[in-house]
């Protein structure tokens, strides 16, 4: 069925499931959770393509569930953080077979790892608003130039958000926009590339169900929480984010 059995089609269906609660309850983090675990027992290209599909749509779902108004004022107010990602990815994508991966994964890992853990130990950073212009471009180059030879920008977003203090539908409503416009750029790179096939196309779709069952669950949960319960499981997921990008640092070096 799609290719594979129906033992393994039921295990990717929970896992997709799972990754879209945590996405619809915080945000983030469904295609490095996908990718870790389908990665375990598929071939990399093909757990890629099967995360493709449900990563666009559920950003989205995430992006315009206040409304596409909300969506296109969130565009229009975080455009330089949007703008400086678009360009530095476009600079820093030539690199990428000549940057040690390693060091990458690393050189953004142990920072935002050092950041969730001094902000969950209670002594919080934030930005002043004169500086906040200032903020926005710097975590978008940051974002962009990282995105561009690891495909990983979102990190540096999360964390320009949690220094400003920004409200929890804002910053929920901000990376899907963000991670919209980097889906939707993944989408037609691999439809070129043929990551997206006739295999993983079909699957993709399929997947959709399970993710879009799990955000609306991960939404529900999202409702529940106060500011400080979503700041606080925002900066774990970080947390345990970084540690994986550290990981995979480590893991590529051996």
């Amino acid at each position: 069925m799609f290719g594979l059995d129906p033992q393994t089609l039921l295990l990717v269906s929970a896992i997709t499931f799972g990754a879209g609660t945590i996405k619809g309850a915080i945000g983030f983090a469904m295609p490095i959770i996908l990718m870790s675990a389908l990665g375990s027992f598929l071939p990399t290209q093909v757990a890629l393509g099967l995360m493709i599909l449900p990563v666009l749509l559920t950003n989205v779902q995430q992006a315009t569930r206040q409304g596409m108004g909300a969506a296109w004022g969130t565009a229009r107010d975080y455009r330089w953080h949007i703008a400086m990602v678009a360009v530095f990815m476009f600079v820093s994508a030539p690199f990428a077979r000549v940057i040690p991966q390693p060091l990458m994964y690393l050189a953004l890992g142990v920072p935002i790892l050092g950041f969730a853990l001094w902000q969950l130990s209670g002594r919080p950073m934030t930005l002043p608003i004169h500086h906040r212009r200032r903020a926005e471009v710097t975590s978008g180059i940051i974002g962009g130039l990282y995105g561009g030879v690891s495909g990983i920008w979102g990190p540096p977003l999360i964390v320009y958000l949690l220094s400003i203090g920004a409200p929890k539908l804002e910053q929920i409503r901000v990376q899907g926009v963000v991670f919209l416009l980097g889906g939707a750029a993944l989408t037609v790179a691999h439809l070129a590339s043929g990551v997206l096939n006739a295999q993983t196309l079909p699957l993709s779709l399929l997947m959709v169900i399970p993710a879009f069952a799990g955000m609306q669950l991960g939404f529900w949960l999202q409702d529940r929480m106060d500011l400080a319960q979503f700041r606080r499981w925002t900066l774990v997921l970080l947390a345990l984010t970084s540690l994986n990008l550290i990981r995979r640092g480590i893991e590529v070096m051996s």
